[in-house]
């Protein structure tokens, strides 16, 4: 992306108005609104190429190896833009591997594969534990004697068993038969 002479006037304005806030008249504003809506509209044009280069790519794909020069071409040119390759396109370029051109491509794509599987992983892969550390305070610190005061004594209370604290569940009694119902 290039800017104009202008459009780098607008921005140099826009950057010394945002270090040193002072107002700005309405045709300053006017002229920054106009180079964003620029700005916008540049983000939404490369979009729609980078959308057409890899429909485009998947297109040569599907018809190799007789597009194998022209996939060959527009691969190159998907990695120049910051294309990740795909496992497709690995495939492809090793049914393609006679040619010189797609072996170099190959190695290549390979290494940009696995450092974007890696980048891939290091971003879902949870965070390392951290060791939990003792505070200050808490029991310990309760249960030291002060100097010139008896240790006071932890509580002696039991344990309950688990028995005592979920005491066993009583099945229910069946219904009566019918004919004890009706006799009754």
């Amino acid at each position: 992306m290039a800017f104009g002479a202008d459009e780098l006037r607008v921005l140099r304005r826009a950057l010394a108005s945002a270090l040193c806030p002072t107002p700005l008249d309405h045709e300053d504003v006017q002229d920054c609104l106009r180079l964003a809506d620029a700005l916008d509209e540049a983000v939404r044009e490369a979009g729609r190429l980078r959308a057409f280069l890899l429909a485009d790519l998947g297109r040569y794909r599907a018809t190799l190896p007789g597009s194998a020069p022209g996939y060959l071409e527009l691969l190159q040119d998907a990695l120049a833009a910051g294309y990740d390759p795909r496992p497709e396109d690995l495939a492809a370029l090793r049914s393609l591997r006679e040619r010189p051109v797609a072996a170099a491509l190959l190695e290549r794509c390979a290494v940009l594969a696995e450092r974007s599987l890696r980048t891939r992983l290091a971003k879902a892969a949870p965070a390392p534990r951290t060791r939990l550390l003792a505070l200050p305070g808490g029991r310990a610190a309760e249960e030291k004697p002060k100097p010139g005061r008896p240790a006071p004594k932890p509580d002696e209370r039991p344990v309950p068993k688990p028995s005592e604290v979920f005491p066993p569940r009583r099945r229910p009694v069946p219904p009566p038969p019918p004919e004890e119902r009706a006799a009754g």
